[in-house]
């Protein structure tokens, strides 16, 4: 039955969530990443498969992780990506928005289109998980096939729409992906999992900058056709 206070409640949280780039150091108990996790994995998934998997860090373990990757990051570089998540030429319209929140983004931070430094500092923040004091890494089975990333990506939005409900705030990370090799290192991880991205969680900054982004989303009518209503 249709209840709307419930309705509400939901849509609150879906229209609130956003990508926030700067985090208080407030911490976020064990006990409520475990409740997101479990409420998350209600994901639906192929045949019940559930191929997920999730490295939670926080304290001396997050701090381990973001110095590895940064000390690649501002030296020799990526380890490169194992699967192809953006195009290798764009297209429009995707090549205008991709840019458009470059540009909004920078332009809150003040950096320049010619700043090469402050953009790959600003790149860099990705790894320290923008301050956040909880990150999460996310890996599936090599063996599992492309279409699991849908399942995958259903028990990503679970989890950002569950922290918004208890006032967290999350940003997910492809630029994890890059450092795949260094994550596997670091945390132990098998060869045989694919790191498929990153996420902060925690609590917003209400006074930094680049918390002042709202990306626009394109009206329903732009993207679906309406047959037999």
């Amino acid at each position: 039955m249709y209840d709307p206070i419930t309705a509400s409640h939901v849509d609150h949280a879906i229209r609130s969530r956003r990508s926030v780039r700067r985090f208080l150091p407030t911490p976020v108990p064990k006990k409520t990443v475990e409740e997101l996790l479990a409420l998350a994995a209600r994901a639906p998934s192929g045949t019940n498969v559930q191929p997920w998997k999730v490295y939670a860090l926080a304290g001396r373990e997050k701090d381990r992780l973001s110095d590895a990757i940064l000390s690649k990051h501002d030296t020799v570089g990526m380890d490169g990506r194992e699967f192809d998540y953006y195009p290798t030429q764009w297209a429009e319209p995707w090549l205008s928005r991709r840019r458009r929140i470059g540009f909004d983004l920078y332009g809150l931070l003040g950096i320049g289109k010619d700043d090469k430094a402050r953009m790959k500092a600003q790149s860099g923040r990705n790894y320290l998980f923008f301050d956040a004091p909880v990150g999460l890494i996310f890996t599936m089975d090599k063996s599992l096939g492309r279409g699991m990333f849908l399942d995958y990506g259903m028990f990503l939005a679970n989890i950002m729409t569950a922290a918004r409900a208890r006032g967290l705030d999350t940003c997910a990370q492809a630029a994890f992906a890059d450092y795949h090799q260094t994550i596997r290192e670091t945390l132990g991880i098998p060869e045989n999992e694919l790191v498929v991205c990153g996420m902060s969680l925690g609590y917003a900054d209400p006074e930094a900058p680049e918390n002042r982004l709202v990306t626009e989303r394109e009206p329903v009518e732009n993207f679906t056709e309406f047959r037999g209503f």
